[in-house]
C-alpha cells in the first residue's frame, strides 16, 4: 500500500518559493558594496552588478533606476546600519571628560571606518558628474553623525556637565578635530587609518584640548 506523502515532500518537489523584492533589493546592495569596493564605481557596469546578484539586468532596473540609483542606495544602507552600531550613551558614573573621548570614540568608529572612507572615495570622484551623491552621502552619514553627537551635547549641558552656547556648532567642531585629518590624510594620500589605539588616544587629547583649552599659563 504505498504511503500519502506530507504536504512538506509535496512542497520541496514544486516551485522554489518567489524570493521578495526586499529580499532582492537586499542581495543586490551587498553584491553592489562588493564590486564598488573591489573596481569603483565608474568601472562597474550595471551588466555585472545584475551578475554579481544573480539576477537580470531587466529586475535589476525594475528595483532601481540605473547605478546611481543603486550606488545612492548601496551608500544609505551601509551608512544605516554603521550608525545605528554608534552608542552615544552616557555613563553617568564617569567624568565628563572620560564620557567626551568614548563618545568621540565613537563618532570615529563610523568617520574613520574603512568601509565609509571607501565610500567617501568614490563619492568624491564621482560629486562632479553626480552631484546628488555626495549630497546624499553628506545628508546620510556626515550630518547625522554630528546630529548625534549634538543630541549627546544638548544632554550634557542639560544636566550641566558642560556649559555650551550651540551644541550643533561645537559638535561640527569636535568632529572635525577628532577625525578630519586622519580621514583626509586616507582618503588623498592613502594614508593608513589609526588603529584602535591610536584614536583612543586621539580621542582624550581631543577631549583635554576641548574641555580645558590650550591657552599658556598668564604671565
Amino acid at each position: 500500500m504505498a504511503q500519502t506523502k506530507s504536504s512538506s515532500e509535496v512542497r520541496t518537489r514544486g516551485r522554489p518559493p518567489v524570493r521578495s523584492d526586499e529580499e532582492t533589493k537586499r542581495i543586490v546592495l551587498e553584491a553592489a558594496r562588493h564590486a564598488f569596493a573591489v573596481d569603483g564605481y565608474a568601472a562597474t557596469s550595471t551588466e555585472e552588478l545584475a551578475r554579481g546578484a544573480g539576477i537580470s539586468t531587466k529586475t535589476l532596473y525594475r528595483l532601481f533606476s540605473g547605478k546611481a540609483a543603486l550606488f545612492e542606495a548601496m551608500c544609505a544602507d551601509r551608512l544605516e546600519r554603521l550608525l545605528s552600531d554608534v552608542n552615544l550613551q552616557a555613563n553617568n558614573q564617569a567624568d565628563i571628560e572620560t564620557n567626551l573621548a568614548a563618545v568621540l570614540v565613537a563618532c570615529a568608529d563610523l568617520a574613520l571606518d574603512p568601509e565609509v572612507v571607501a565610500l567617501q572615495r568614490m563619492v568624491l570622484q564621482q560629486s562632479a558628474t553626480f552631484p546628488d551623491l555626495a549630497a546624499n552621502f553628506y545628508r546620510d552619514g556626515i550630518a547625522r553623525t554630528a546630529a548625534a553627537l549634538a543630541g549627546w551635547l544638548r544632554v550634557q549641558v542639560r544636566k550641566k556637565r558642560l556649559a555650551l552656547d550651540n551644541v550643533d556648532e561645537a559638535a561640527g567642531m569636535m568632529i572635525g578635530m577628532m577625525v578630519s585629518a586622519p580621514q583626509r590624510a586616507a582618503i588623498y594620500a592613502s594614508v593608513t587609518l589609526p588603529s584602535r589605539k591610536e584614536i583612543e588616544r586621539r580621542a582624550k587629547a581631543c577631549a583635554a584640548i576641548l574641555l580645558d583649552g590650550c591657552r599658556g599659563p598668564s604671565r
